[in-house]
């Protein structure tokens, strides 16, 4: 009997949510548009990996004693068979002007009605927010 494996990717990502629009960048060479954040190295907390990963991609520093979890989501990878992203999602304040890095193209604002042009697993904490009336 054949057994299948799963490859988990496993990520952090930081909500940023102004005006009834989240915060997404887009890196550079990719046509699909993330929320910020970005996968554990080693033996990072979430919390680390979420510090880390939004100082390389915005140029802001986060408050982990403001963090708050909102969520985590699990889905399949398109076009990547038995590739499933785990994205542990935050709230947090930052202190610094949003900028984005040399491996981030551009940055937008989303409301619920840009859902389609993020990855699956970023669609599942779009519905969520709109769901709560955070999202426009």
């Amino acid at each position: 009997m054949a057994s299948s494996s799963v490859v988990l990717i496993d990520t952090v990502a930081w909500v940023l949510i102004e005006d009834g629009r989240i915060l997404c960048g887009r890196p550079r060479g990719k046509d699909v548009f993330f929320i910020p954040g970005g996968k554990r190295e080693g033996a990072e907390t979430d919390l680390e990996t979420l510090v880390r990963e939004v100082a390389e991609e915005l140029a802001v520093e986060l408050a982990p004693d403001s963090a708050v979890h909102v969520g985590t989501y699990e889905a399949a990878v398109p076009g990547h068979d038995g590739t499933v992203v785990r994205m542990a999602c935050y709230t947090a304040d930052y202190r610094g002007v949003l900028t984005a890095s040399s491996e981030i193209e551009a940055l937008a604002w989303f409301g619920a009605a840009d859902r389609d042009l993020v990855p699956p697993v970023d669609q599942l904490l779009f519905d969520d927010l709109a769901a709560a009336g955070l999202l426009r």
